[in-house]
């Protein structure tokens, strides 16, 4: 009997083991793996009639990059918008063309892997960290008289804080749903779907330690977001977000020592924007002439 038993607890421990192996797999390539969807229809700047211009750049270790520029002759911002994981530019067309029709120019683009930009090793605000540099040196060499500013959603505000950090040309940060910490938002999924959190974290940080050059403990906003200040840094999360709990907008918040938090009460992930659009664009366009000391001048 004491021989089955113990063969039975091997096998279940073998068991977990490889289920644990094989749901840390799943999310490596899950936030790391290349992945386009098909076919890949999206809205473009003729939907919201907004004037625009193709660009073509590249990232610091040679991805190609695509994004639409919207230009607003003679503005004082530029504002460059970052998107989430897995989405594109054309996710950020209502928050961009509200920005450009209130007088900025607005820089729209794809992180590697997604849209029209080219493929690349992809990550988690690790590799995209390059890409977001990119866009703001596009926008900094387009119009050198002007502040540059970035309106980042989940993964694309979590890359601001991460860039940001050492850019010092980023004048201020509209920031949408960041997490605080890759190995916490991993955690926050597992939870969602009724896994334990514990091994598989640690298993799937090193799985993506080894299969695509980077730890957990790289991509930690939450140790960056003190060095964005004194520069101004707007904040909203939601309190039902089901993919990056508000408790992560908490711990930013006071890590970030001066800034603002807006919290949209029982809202979803990047939910904010869709309750209230205009007054979503009025919003951020408020914040960024008042960080920049534009409050009275008009687009």
């Amino acid at each position: 009997m004491r021989r089955r038993l113990t063969t039975a607890l091997g096998a279940l421990s073998a068991g977990i083991g490889v289920g644990a192996l094989g749901v840390a797999g799943y999310t490596a390539w899950s936030l790391n793996g290349p992945r386009r969807p098909w076919p890949d229809y999206a809205f473009t700047p003729f939907e919201v009639r907004a004037d625009s211009e193709d660009v073509l750049f590249a990232s610091g270790d040679g991805v190609p990059l695509a994004g639409w520029w919207l230009d607003s002759p003679g503005s004082e911002l530029v504002v460059v918008c970052a998107h989430g994981h897995r989405g594109t530019k054309s996710d950020m067309l209502g928050i961009g063309s509200g920005l450009w029709r209130a007088g900025h120019s607005v820089l729209l683009f794809d992180f590697r892997g997604n849209g029209d930009s080219g493929d690349g090793p992809q990550s988690l605000s690790h590799h995209e960290q390059a890409d977001l540099r990119a866009a703001i040196d596009l926008a900094a060499a387009r119009r050198p008289d002007a502040r540059v500013v970035v309106v980042g959603f989940s993964m694309g505000a979590s890359t601001a804080i991460l860039e940001g950090a050492t850019d010092e040309r980023v004048q201020a940060f509209v920031l949408d749903s960041p997490f605080a910490t890759m190995g916490d938002v991993v955690a926050a999924n597992y939870r969602r779907y009724r896994l334990p959190s514990q091994p598989i974290v640690p298993v799937a940080d090193l799985v993506n330690r080894l299969r695509y050059g980077y730890s957990y403990g790289q991509v930690r906003p939450l140790d960056a977001i003190g060095s964005l200040a004194p520069r101004p840094v707007l904040l909203l999360h939601g309190t039902r977000d089901r993919v990056i709990p508000y408790t992560h907008a908490e711990l930013l918040a006071d890590a970030a020592g001066p800034g603002e938090l807006v919290t949209f009460e029982g809202a979803d992930h990047c939910e904010g924007y869709f309750l209230d659009r205009p007054g979503y664009i009025a919003r951020v366009d408020a914040f960024l002439r008042r960080a920049c000391g534009l409050e009275g001048h008009q687009g």
